[in-house]
C-alpha cells in the first residue's frame, strides 16, 4: 500500500553531494559516493533524504545554475548512477527527494543560448528581457542577492535580462504558458524515474512584476535578512515586486495537480520573502504546496522567545498547511556555532535535535549535524562561493557550512583520495563518523537514540502544538495527538533552571529512552539540567 502521507513528521537527511564522499577521486562528492554511504544515513533512522542539485551545470552556482534539468552532470555520475541511488534508498526505506531549480536557469541552458540572440526566435519570450532606460540604465531599481543589480546587458539583442541571483541565472519568463509547460514537464520527468518528492527552490521567485516597477527602499533600522552580508544592498530594499507575486499561486496549483498523479509524490518549498511566515502559510494551502520551509529558525537568535514567536506567528497564519523546520543548510552557518556561543557541546548538539524534531511539523536535517559539526574556517585563498568572494571580509560567505564530512582518519577525513574541493577543517578530524562510531557517549550515538525514539511517539510527529509561558532559556510546549498529550520542556541554556511551571493535568513520571539528561515536574516546579529536557505525558 502507498503512504501518501508519510512526509508528515518526517525527518529529511539534507546530502549536499559535493561534499558527502568523493569515489572516482577528483576532489568532489558524487553520486556512487551517496550510493556508499545509504546504509549509514538509513541507520539515523531519519526518513526520507534531500539530494542538493546533481545536474548538468557549468557550477557557477554549485549546481544551482541547472543547464540541463534531465541529465546528470559527469562530475557526479550519470544517470544510471541515480537510478541506482533510488533502487538503494527505496531498498532501504528511505524517501528520495531532489532539488528543482525552477525560477531560474543557467546562462548555458540551450533555453538561453537561444533566447538571447535576438528579440523574434522562438524562446525570445522564456527570460525576463526589458529595454534600457532612455540614459542606459536598467529597467529599474531590482537588485540581485548576490550584490548589485539585478539587471545585465546582453548586447546580442540590445537589451537587459533579469537575474535575481548571478549574473549566469537568468530568469524564467514565467507569465509565457510555455515556460510554465515545460517546467512542469521537467518535474514530469524525474517523477516517472520514481523519485518521492521536491525541494522546491526560491519557489517564490517564478514569477515577476510585469509592470517592472521599483521596490521601495526600506528604512536602515529594518535592513536585516537571514543568510546574507548586513551590508549588502540587497536588504536595503522592501523586495515587493521582483519576487511573490500573486500569478504564483495558480502555477502552484498546476504544480500539484501534477503532483496528485503520484500521490505519495511531495513538495517542500523554500520561502524567502518579505513576510516569508504569511507566504508559508498562503502557500502551504490546499491545493498548493504539501510543505514550506522558511529562514526563520536559521537566524542567529536562539532564543526561547524567538523560537516560540516564530512558531506561534506561524500557527496563527497556517490553516491546513504543514510546516517543515530547519536550523541548518548549505545556505548558513552551522548551527553549533551560530547558536553556541562559543560552545560546541556534545549536549548542545543532543539537546538542539530534540528541540527542531518536537516541533510540529517535517524536520531538515542538514548532513554534519548528527555529528555536531561546528562551521568551518575557510581562509579567503580557498573560498568558492561567489557569495563570499564577493563580500569578503565582513560576510564570509556559504563555504564554512559545506566543507566535506569527515567519516575516518584517513588522508582527507576519507571523504577523498584527492585534495577535496574545500579544505577539512581540523577540527572535524576529530568528530570523524568511525570515532564517533566508537564512542557509545557521542553526538551521533545520541542522534540515533533521540530519532529511534521518537518514531515511537506519535504526538511528536503528529501533533498539535501549544506552548507555555516559562521565562529565558526555558521552551516548553504541550504536543496532543489522538487523546495523548506529551509536555517537552528545553533548557537552552548550560546552567540548570527551576521554574514554576503551569500545566493543566499532572504530569505522569518522564518519558525515558531519549538518551538526553532528564529533568523533572513536581508540585508544579519545573526542574532541567544545563542543556537538558523534559519529556512527559500529562494525565
Amino acid at each position: 500500500m502507498i503512504d501518501a502521507s508519510w512526509w508528515r513528521g518526517a525527518v529529511i537527511y539534507q546530502i549536499y553531494p559535493r561534499s558527502f564522499l568523493d569515489t572516482n577521486g577528483d576532489g568532489v562528492g558524487d553520486l556512487p559516493g551517496i550510493i556508499q554511504r545509504l546504509d549509514y544515513v538509513a541507520s539515523l533512522g531519519v526518513d526520507a533524504i534531500w539530494v542538493a542539485p546533481f545536474f548538468r551545470s557549468p557550477m557557477a552556482d554549485f549546481g544551482y545554475d541547472i543547464a540541463d534539468y534531465r541529465d546528470v552532470d559527469p562530475l557526479f555520475g550519470t544517470l544510471d548512477d541515480f537510478d541506482r541511488l533510488l533502487a538503494k534508498a527505496h531498498g532501504l526505506g528511505l524517501k528520495v527527494m531532489i532539488d528543482q531549480v525552477l525560477s531560474h536557469t543557467s546562462d548555458q541552458h540551450a533555453w538561453f543560448k537561444e533566447s538571447r540572440e535576438s528579440q523574434d526566435n522562438p524562446k525570445a519570450d522564456w527570460y525576463v528581457w526589458a529595454d534600457a532606460k532612455p540614459d542606459g540604465s536598467a529597467p529599474n531599481n531590482w537588485l540581485s542577492l548576490f550584490g548589485g543589480s539585478a539587471w545585465q546587458w546582453e548586447p546580442r539583442r540590445g537589451q537587459y535580462y533579469l537575474h535575481n541571483f548571478l549574473a549566469s541565472q537568468p530568469d524564467l519568463n514565467f507569465h509565457h504558458p510555455e515556460v510554465r509547460a515545460a517546467t512542469l514537464d521537467n518535474v514530469r520527468f524525474w517523477l516517472e524515474k520514481g523519485v518521492d518528492g521536491f525541494r522546491l527552490d526560491a519557489i517564490n521567485f517564478c514569477f515577476h512584476d510585469p509592470l517592472l516597477r521599483d521596490n521601495p527602499p526600506k528604512p536602515k533600522e529594518k535592513r536585516v535578512g537571514r543568510g546574507f552580508s548586513p551590508d549588502n544592498p540587497y536588504a536595503f530594499q522592501y523586495h515587493h515586486y521582483n519576487n511573490t507575486q500573486p500569478e504564483n499561486l495558480p502555477f502552484l496549483g498546476e504544480l500539484r495537480s501534477l503532483l496528485d498523479r503520484h500521490p505519495a509524490a511531495v513538495t517542500l518549498g523554500e520561502i524567502s520573502s518579505e513576510d516569508s511566515l504569511a507566504t508559508m502559510a498562503e502557500y502551504t494551502r490546499s491545493g498548493r504546496l504539501h510543505m514550506g520551509y522558511s529562514f526563520e529558525l536559521l537566524s542567529s537568535d536562539f532564543s526561547a522567545s524567538y523560537i516560540r514567536h516564530t512558531v506561534e506567528q506561524l500557527e496563527a497564519q497556517v490553516d491546513e498547511g504543514w510546516p517543515c523546520w530547519a536550523i541548518s543548510n548549505h545556505d548558513v552557518e552551522r548551527v553549533l556555532t551560530r547558536w553556541g556561543n562559543g560552545s560546541a557541546s556534545p549536549r548542545l548538539a543532543n539537546l538542539l535535535t530534540a528541540m527542531l524534531c518536537s516541533l510540529r511539523g517535517s524536520v531538515c536535517v542538514y548532513q554534519g549535524e548528527e555529528l555536531g559539526l561546528t562551521e568551518a574556517e575557510v581562509p579567503f585563498e580557498s573560498l568558492r562561493d561567489p557569495y563570499g568572494i564577493t563580500f569578503w571580509p565582513n560576510f564570509k560567505g556559504r563555504d564554512g557550512c559545506r566543507t566535506p564530512m569527515p567519516w575516518d582518519d584517513n588522508p582527507h577525513a576519507g571523504f577523498s583520495t584527492a585534495m577535496p574541493w574545500l579544505p577539512i577543517d581540523e577540527a572535524h578530524k576529530l568528530l570523524t563518523v568511525a570515532r564517533q562510531e566508537a564512542d557509545p557517549e557521542s553526538v551521533l550515538h545520541g542522534f540515533r537514540r533521540f530519532m529511534q525514539w521518537r518514531a515511537t511517539q506519535p504526538a511528536l510527529r503528529l501533533g498539535s502544538i501549544r506552548f507555555l509561558d516559562a521565562p529565558e532559556p526555558v521552551l516548553a510546549f504541550v504536543r496532543e495527538h489522538a487523546g495523548e498529550r506529551v509536555l517537552a520542556a528545553f533548557n537552552l541554556g548550560k546552567h540548570s533552571q527551576s521554574l514554576s511551571l503551569s500545566v493543566e493535568g499532572a504530569a505522569l513520571p518522564p518519558l525515558e529512552g531519549h538518551g538526553l539528561p532528564q529533568g523533572t515536574l513536581a508540585d508544579g516546579i519545573l526542574q532541567l539540567p544545563g542543556h537538558g529536557v523534559l519529556f512527559a505525558r500529562l494525565a
